[in-house]
């Protein structure tokens, strides 16, 4: 069975060599990046080999873990983000699954959290939609009204659909399924950020669940 790469980037050294002995026991998992800060990460980017996901401290000097979030919203890839934090706050929990975060885990989680949180965002996309929910019930997902009419057209319904399909398609690939260029689907994905004020994969997938626009919803 192949391993699941990851990277980990949290400014303790002693915290990054205990999750590494950690991630070692607990499955087929093995760390082939670290970083001690945000900027190093980000500077480091695009990394190789790639990663299947990113492991990111919320506290960390210089950058803290919204911040490197939100520099990852302005590259072309998506990052398979999950935040560990000793803050469980619930604007940080928001504003981590606002800027792509793909779950969400307080420090003192257990390691059978820890691998259905990893396990989860490796396979599905993100962890345990349903408490990501729950969380953003009451509120404004990226300043959208709940009372606002939402009105897509069938290509712009086609191409959230397949943003939430379980595969993780990619552009070139949507393009394929859809019989139209990547410039199109590219499109369809703009026209969306900017209508709804949407800036990540994470924030589409939360904006069509939270308004049931693709299955298990339809």
């Amino acid at each position: 069975m192949s391993k699941t790469t990851l990277c980990i980037i949290d400014d303790h050294a002693i915290v990054r060599h205990g999750l590494k002995e950690l991630l070692q026991k607990i499955s087929n998992y093995e760390v082939i990046h670290e970083f001690d800060n945000g900027d190093e990460f980000l500077e480091a980017l695009p990394l190789q080999p790639p990663p299947d996901m990113y492991i990111l401290d919320y506290s960390m000097p210089s950058m803290n873990g919204i911040e490197v979030l939100q520099a990852l919203e302005e590259k072309d890839t998506e990052y398979k983000v999950l935040l560990l934090t000793q803050h469980f706050e619930e604007s940080i929990i928001n504003d981590a699954y606002h800027h792509g975060a793909r779950g969400f885990l307080h420090k003192n989680c257990t390691a059978a959290d820890l691998k259905f949180a990893i396990d989860n965002i490796v396979t599905i996309g993100y962890n345990n939609i349903t408490e990501i929910l729950k969380r953003i019930r009451n509120y404004e997902l990226n300043g959208v009204k709940k009372t606002e009419q939402i009105v897509l057209s069938q290509r712009e319904l086609h191409f959230l659909q397949l943003v939430c399909d379980e595969h993780e398609y990619t552009y070139d690939q949507m393009a394929d399924i859809m019989c139209v260029s990547v410039k199109s689907v590219e499109a369809y994905r703009t026209a969306l950020f900017e209508r709804y004020e949407i800036k990540s994969k994470v924030g589409l997938v939360l904006f069509s669940f939270k308004y049931k626009l693709t299955p298990p919803f339809i």
